[in-house]
């Protein structure tokens, strides 16, 4: 038996999709209390919960205890998450991967970018808006990339980055003079 998981984008920050791609013994698995563990930026407590193997796993404020019943779902805050799959014995059979959750960033990035076409500005700030949005996509990127190679710090440094410069943008509502461009690529 070999466990493996992969996470995959549901395209809401509400929600966190786990999609079971282990190799088990038998078909349909012959296995022990399936679970997944979270370790959640911001929170030490790990929190487990049942995982359903082969299959496509999802996961919400509610069923990760950062909200209670009755109240609307909560966005899965970002940042750098570890996820453990185990099944029994869980003390040698589990995966463990970390992985950056980037969807709040994303959809604020998203909305700037969109605001980019649309902005009154001169040609050279509006070329200097898109230097200044590539800088922060590459930012998060990096992120992803870091925490994806378990450089926490590194990833958590360039998150923290990519949103000040991302809100600093938003609140100058195009907030560049061009010069950036004018000196670096003109």
């Amino acid at each position: 038996m070999t466990l493996d998981f992969l996470v995959i984008n549901t395209y809401t920050a509400n929600t966190l999709g786990i999609a079971d791609i282990s190799i088990y013994d038998t078909n349909p698995p012959t296995v022990t209390s399936p679970s997944m563990s979270f370790i959640i930026p911001g929170y030490t407590t790990p929190v487990v919960l049942p995982f359903t193997p082969l299959s496509f796993n999802t996961y919400n404020s509610l069923t990760l205890g950062l909200s209670t019943s009755g109240q609307p779902l909560l966005p899965l805050p970002d940042g750098v998450w570890t996820a453990t799959y185990s099944v029994a014995p869980a003390q040698t059979n589990f995966v463990t991967k970390t992985f950056m959750r980037i969807d709040i960033i994303q959809e604020k990035y998203d909305s700037a970018f969109m605001k980019l076409d649309m902005m009154e500005c001169d040609s050279a700030i509006r070329t200097q808006s898109k230097v200044t949005l590539s800088t922060i996509y590459f930012m998060i990127q990096g992120a992803v990339a870091a925490a994806n190679n378990c450089a926490v710090d590194t990833a958590n440094k360039l998150y923290v980055q990519a949103d000040n410069m991302l809100n600093n943008f938003i609140r100058n509502n195009c907030g560049c003079t061009g010069n950036n461009y004018v000196i670096n690529f003109y």
